[in-house]
Formats: structure tokens, C-alpha cells, sequence
């Protein structure tokens, strides 16, 4: 079912902070080495669209799906060039896109919004052709992070339950480790994100669909 509205500020507004972007940028120029063409793009989750935007202008062809109807809005109007549609994530995905498989799912600061995180693994798999590859990112929780938010006493106003349409699940790398590979994604490679190591703002990973399922 779309989601009317996820009070996005503006298609110009990146809603994918600036320390997710240099990782994101190395693993690109490492799968477009050996590519002979441009990377076809699925941004699962795209928000306002401003990050297949940014993939868009780096040369790559990009489609965005999102459930939230403003911000498919947002992304439409500010980056015309780029295929968006209101879709939810669902495994039959490439049938709603009448697309092939692609060679690369993103979805940047995503599954912690899912109600199914494996529906949203899922989807990002069904996605891809064979040895296709899957970035995410989510914010990142361990041992010592979470410590330091106790001890800080930050722990109520980072977990809070008042934030309307906000974090629903928190990810460690452990977790998202095994969501990702019970999906059947192999060759996980992990990467922190902001701040400082074992305390960073989110972290992310890639993983590559097998050859035969």
C-alpha cells in the first residue's frame, strides 16, 4: 500500500548523508572496471530520489521505487531524467518494472524503516542477475556503541518510539549479516560509516548473488 507522505524536505535535499558516499563511490568504480557499459541501477527505498540522481549524473542508468507518494513526487520533479515508481518492495518486482534483472540494488538507510526486513532482502535478490551485486547501509548498532549511548544517557532520545514513521528495526553487523545471507547473498564484504570505528554513525555492506540458486 503507497505511503502518502514521508515529510520529505526537497528533491534537492540529500537525504543520503555525505559519509555513506565515498564507500558507495569506491565499490562503483570497482564493479565499473569491469563493466563495458554503464551499471544498470535499482535504488530500493529511493526517497526523494537523490541518490539515483547522483548515480544518474556518474553516468549509470538508474531506476528508483519508493512507497511514499511525496517522495516519488519530490524525485520526479527534480531529476526527470531518472525512471521512478511507487512501489513497495516485493519479490515479483522486476514484473511491476517490466525490466530485466539488474546489475546492482542500493538502498541506503532503508531496512531500519521495514516492517519485513526480508521482504526487503528478498526483493533486492530477486532483483539482480546472477553475481549481481547488493549495497545497503542502516545505522550501526554494537556493544560499545550502545554502551556509550547508555552511559551518555542518550539511550531513550536515540531509541525513542515518538519519531512519526522512524526507525522500527536497529541493525548490528551480526544481524544484518544474517538477514543478508538466509536471502542466499554470499561474499559479504562490511565497511563503518562516520565517526569513529566501533562507534560509527551506520555502517554498510555488499554482497553478490551466486550464479546458480
Amino acid at each position: 500500500m503507497p505511503v502518502p507522505t514521508y515529510i520529505w524536505d526537497s528533491g534537492h535535499a540529500a537525504h543520503t548523508s555525505s559519509y555513506l558516499l565515498r564507500p558507495v563511490e569506491f565499490w562503483l568504480l570497482s564493479l565499473s572496471i569491469h563493466s563495458s557499459r554503464p551499471l544498470r541501477i535499482l535504488d530500493l527505498g529511493c526517497g526523494n530520489g537523490w541518490l539515483s540522481g547522483w548515480l544518474h549524473e556518474r553516468g549509470h542508468d538508474v531506476v528508483g521505487v519508493d512507497p511514499s507518494v511525496s517522495g516519488i513526487q519530490q524525485a520526479r520533479s527534480h531529476h526527470s531524467k531518472v525512471r521512478f515508481e511507487c512501489l513497495e518492495a516485493e519479490q515479483d518486482i522486476l514484473s511491476s518494472l517490466s525490466l530485466p534483472p539488474f546489475d546492482l540494488v542500493i538502498s541506503t538507510e532503508v531496512v531500519e524503516h521495514c516492517f519485513s526486513p526480508r521482504t526487503w532482502a528478498d526483493t533486492a535478490f530477486a532483483a539482480l542477475r546472477p553475481r549481481g551485486r547488493f549495497i545497503s547501509s542502516t545505522p550501526y548498532h554494537g556493544y560499545l556503541k550502545n554502551c556509550a549511548l547508555a552511559i551518555s544517557g542518550k539511550m531513550h532520545g536515540h531509541f525513542t518510539a515518538l519519531w512519526e514513521g522512524g526507525h522500527i528495526k536497529f541493525f548490528s553487523r551480526l544481524t544484518l549479516t544474517s538477514l543478508l545471507l538466509d536471502a542466499g547473498f554470499e561474499n559479504l564484504v562490511f565497511q563503518g560509516a562516520g565517526r569513529f570505528p566501533l562507534l560509527w554513525k551506520s555502517m554498510l555492506m555488499m554482497a553478490e548473488k551466486p550464479d546458480r540458486i
